[in-house]
């Protein structure tokens, strides 16, 4: 079964406002470095559930999606969280 995992991620806003992920850290620690960002769109967690900005990302040469979940409250500094669908077997 499909999940979310919520992860640590670093990420910086570039000149045109877009917000690029740099780096996750998964739920054992290790940290993995984005290679690259080749997509952004609205998308849904087909597998987890749910909704957000979905990045389509490369790692260590191999394909994954991350997602920003963006926070519902219009107030504080919560802006959302990120997550990635655990794969199974």
């Amino acid at each position: 079964m499909n999940i979310k995992v919520y992860v640590d991620v670093t990420a910086k806003f570039n000149s045109d406002g877009f917000l690029i992920p740099i780096n996750l850290t998964w739920e054992d620690g290790q940290v993995f470095e984005i290679d690259r960002v080749t997509d952004i769109r609205q998308a849904a967690a087909m597998k987890a559930g749910g909704q957000g900005d979905r990045y389509t990302i490369w790692v260590k040469g191999k394909q994954s999606y991350l997602f920003f979940e963006r926070s519902c409250s219009l107030t504080g500094n919560n802006l959302g969280r990120w997550f990635v669908e655990r794969r199974t077997a």
